[in-house]
């Protein structure tokens, strides 16, 4: 996603927050209008679930859509930004969810990338970075465990038997790893912060109401006890881990501006 100036000045979280919101809300109406379910009767985790392979499929198909849904309402890229970095929109938004999967790309002597920058992809310690990968942030692979796992939950209980609060918890659940994956397509640098901050924020949300909802179904017979207790302690740390990343970018921000 690049956003084309809009007034010539840098926007900070607040005015990016501001503007995505409007978007979500231009989402919410496009999914209504594209979607087989226009009134909503079947949460959309479980038409993905039904149609694809496996739970982390159906993740990955969820995260891309929300992107995709969410790129229709910010103006496209400039002949400038395309040429400098030489990303196409699907690239941009979607390279860090897959590449660098496995080791192919290495030479035919087994050395890394020690020439370039490509290899800094494959560390953890570039993470987050514009050299980094998604697929090595650690929040997001949290939160893409975790919404994996309460996929597998999920798929145990019977459509019938599925509150409105269970099926929110689960779409809410969902929804932690998408906003990390759309804060993380903005980069770093300073222009575009902002926007990482505003959606990492978003994906902090989503992990306060996945909690809650998951406390309000805590006596309905959905999980034992120690299945409970175990996401009920995993949200609650992702939860944490994602309010001090945001801390984390609010220095970067303000840093970079010094």
């Amino acid at each position: 996603m690049h956003l084309d100036g809009f007034d010539g000045e840098l926007w900070d979280e607040f005015r990016w927050e501001a503007h995505l919101d409007e978007v979500e809300k231009k989402s919410d109406q496009l999914r209504k209008f594209i979607s087989s379910d226009p009134k909503g009767n079947t949460p959309r985790w479980i038409t993905l679930l039904n149609e694809s392979i496996n739970e982390d499929d159906a993740f990955e198909a969820y995260v891309e859509e929300e992107l995709l849904l969410d790129e229709a309402y910010f103006p496209e890229e400039d002949d400038d930004w395309e040429d400098e970095d030489d990303y196409d929109d699907e690239d941009f938004l979607f390279g860090s969810l897959d590449e660098f999967s496995d080791l192919e790309d290495m030479d035919s002597d087994g050395e890394d990338f020690d020439s370039g920058e490509e290899w800094k992809s494959l560390s953890e310690d570039f993470a987050d970075s514009d050299y980094g990968s998604l697929d090595n942030l650690n929040i997001y692979i949290n939160a893409k465990d975790l919404a994996i796992e309460i996929l597998k939950l999920a798929e145990h209980v019977p459509s019938k038997s599925q509150s409105k609060a269970f099926q929110e918890f689960v779409g809410e659940s969902l929804k932690i790893g998408a906003k990390l994956a759309g804060g993380y397509s903005f980069g770093f640098e300073a222009d575009y912060l902002g926007a990482n901050i505003a959606y990492t924020k978003k994906a902090l949300k989503y992990a306060n109401l996945s909690l809650a909802l998951l406390q309000s179904i805590k006596t309905d017979g959905y999980f034992e006890t120690s299945v409970y207790s175990d996401l009920h302690g995993r949200i609650f740390e992702l939860r944490n881990d994602i309010g001090v990343y945001v801390q984390e970018l609010r220095d970067r921000f303000r840093f970079g501006l010094d």
